[in-house]
């Protein structure tokens, strides 16, 4: 049964008589909107609409935002897909690296400004708390601001250099851009509020699921540490890594089964967005609970009970096709790797329309699946399919990475060899040595289709693979250091003047 009463909205735990949905729609009171003194209700109120945020992660202000389907766009793993290159054009060029400032992602910079914003008034509704017990308010300020640095922290991977603020801004609305630098410390500031101190459970009561807990606040401090390439922190991350490890808390489970509506929430899920199958409508920019990531990224047409050649399932559904897997990312999995029947679609010509970019080939993990939509209207947009933000395994292969490749040296017993090993056994396969090297690509194969592998590329440096002639697939890109960050929306600029006035990403 699809776990959503207990999941990120939290009627239950939080107090809550209201059906489920309530916790994500009800406004916070105008008292605690004019900055007087806030009850529970009122910051759980805000709680709730900050939680929201991660719901929107697929469609939302007219747009479609996937964070994993952007991010994996401009890597080595998948191709656009679609109707042709103009469908969804800005998806085209963000994977040819071509956007433009009146072409860019605006709709992921409003979700996720949206959430910052929402974020800020948690925090400011825990200083004006009335009645409310220490513990409860320690940890409604670590979920807020661990919240505020995974929201900005994409603000941060996709634009660099943005604006940033933690007070409510008054009129003209203006923020000072801070630097990619700066922006930096921020995160770190945050990421170490939720972490210090155990404000937060290293994992959450079932109760629970959906809550930020002190082992994803670490996961995250690990992502935006390793991007920025701080080595000063590295020491500390691997600390965290070992601190999960020992904790006990998490454990790997058959791959396959983590991404059914069974595995949400399992024993090695630290994160997820769990969505529901309700609520989104195509005229109805900032609602709902489910998800389009499913159906854009299957094939279009599918056939009913067509079986996928991989995995020998027929549960799968018809989509919009785009997202191909590129042909070559097969010869990445050894023989009798389980991960990749897991990871990847293939169906028989015929039984599905070939469309843009076409490689037989689709992602297989948050594809469309044939029960998992019951929504009454615009079925395309509502999937209960959860997004799985942190896994396990991260802390596996992060562990081996800061120990081989950064020189990092465990506090504990845990070795990179042992942590590479799990990974390997759980897929089936036999030990290979901990190099970088063996890393670097069991990373690839874990979280292929996560959205993981084109920042890995970028802060280790290889993003010579992403210089590529491929007429055969439409795909003529030239990578330089610039592309590193998008373009800032020309409209964002807009609207700025003065000591406010948005300075565009060099390059753009």
């Amino acid at each position: 049964m699809k776990k959503f009463i207990n999941a990120i909205i939290l009627a239950v735990l939080l107090g809550f008589t209201s059906c489920s949905e309530d916790f994500l729609t009800v406004e916070p009171t105008d008292s605690q909107e004019a900055g007087g003194a806030a009850t529970e209700g009122a910051i759980l109120s805000n709680l709730g609409a900050a939680y929201q945020i991660l719901l929107f992660d697929s469609y939302a202000d007219y747009s479609y935002n996937s964070v994993p389907l952007m991010s994996d766009l401009r890597s080595d793993d998948i191709y656009k897909g679609g109707g042709d290159a103009g469908d969804q054009r800005m998806l085209y060029l963000l994977s040819q690296f071509n956007l433009n400032a009146n072409e860019t992602a605006a709709g992921l910079w409003n979700i996720y400004y949206s959430g910052l914003s929402r974020c800020n008034n948690v925090i400011i509704a825990c200083e004006n708390a009335v009645d409310v017990d220490e513990a409860s308010l320690n940890q409604y300020k670590a979920e807020a601001h661990f919240l505020r640095a995974y929201y900005v922290h994409w603000l941060w991977k996709f634009w660099g250099n943005i604006p940033y603020f933690e007070e409510d801004l008054p009129a003209p609305y203006m923020a000072p851009q801070y630097t990619a630098d700066q922006i930096y410390n921020e995160l770190i500031e945050d990421v170490d509020f939720a972490i210090d101190g155990d404000k937060l459970p290293m994992r959450p009561e079932a109760t629970d699921d959906g809550r930020a807990s002190k082992a994803a606040a670490m996961l995250l401090k690990a992502r935006i540490v390793l991007y920025q390439k701080d080595q000063t922190r590295y020491a500390e991350v691997l600390s965290d890594m070992e601190e999960i490890y020992a904790s006990g808390a998490y454990y790997l489970t058959d791959y396959a089964s983590i991404w059914d509506r069974e595995g949400e929430f399992g024993p090695g899920s630290i994160f997820e967005a769990n969505q529901l199958a309700e609520g989104k409508d195509w005229g109805a920019a900032w609602q709902g609970y489910g998800t389009n990531l499913p159906a854009f990224i299957s094939p279009n047409g599918l056939k009913e009970d067509t079986e996928d050649l991989l995995s020998e399932k027929t549960e799968y559904k018809g989509g919009w096709g785009f997202g191909p897997v590129r042909t070559e990312v097969l010869s990445l999995f050894e023989a009798g790797d389980e991960r990749l029947p897991a990871s990847v679609n293939q169906f028989e010509e015929g039984t599905y329309t070939a469309r843009f970019q076409n490689t037989g080939l689709f992602m297989a993990k948050y594809s469309a699946r044939v029960d998992y939509n019951d929504a009454p209207y615009t079925e395309d947009l509502n999937y209960e399919n959860n997004v799985r933000i942190f896994r396990y395994a991260e802390v596996l292969l992060n562990a081996a990475e800061l120990i081989v490749v950064h020189g990092q040296t465990p506090g504990t017993d845990l070795t990179a060899q042992g942590c590479l090993d799990e990974i390997r056994t759980r897929a089936g396969l036999g030990s290979v040595d901990a190099t970088a090297d063996n890393i670097k690509l069991e990373r690839r194969r874990e979280f292929l289709g996560e959205g993981m592998r084109f920042w890995d590329l970028v802060r280790w440096g290889d993003t010579n693979v992403l210089t590529e002639s491929i007429p055969e697939f439409s795909s003529e890109r030239t990578w330089s250091d610039d592309m590193k960050y998008m373009p800032i929306p020309q409209s964002e600029i807009d609207k700025t003047e003065g000591e406010f006035k948005l300075v565009q990403n060099s390059g753009y």
